[in-house]
């Protein structure tokens, strides 16, 4: 064994961790799921274009209204779909971020 390595005796305590860590994994496990299917939506233009992504990062719809269709300036509507898709992601992952911070206590395990 490892030199100043204490092994608790009776392994209650490991066991009682192991039980611990398998649930806040189930958690984890569940709270991700609900997070992948739930949909954020965010515009630009002055609600001009609308994205809809999910909490997995899935573009899901782009809604344009007509007064963002101008044939005479494609440029400026690509600027806004990029703005709107952009917002969108950031509201997910800005939401996944502090739901799976509520289960890991602030620990950072790259979600």
């Amino acid at each position: 064994m490892a030199k100043g390595f204490n092994m608790p005796r009776g392994g209650g305590n490991i066991n009682q961790l192991m039980k611990q860590a398998q649930k806040m994994q189930a958690d984890m496990t569940k709270v991700q799921e609900e997070l992948n299917q739930r949909e954020f939506s965010a515009t630009s233009g002055g609600g001009a274009v609308k994205a809809t992504v999910t909490g997995g990062k899935t573009l899901v719809s782009v809604e344009l209204s007509e007064a963002a269709v101008d044939p005479d300036d494609i440029e400026m509507l690509q600027d806004l779909i990029v703005a709107a898709v952009n917002g969108a992601m950031r509201a997910a992952e800005e939401t996944v971020n502090a739901e799976m911070g509520k289960l890991t206590g602030g620990m950072n395990l790259g979600f």
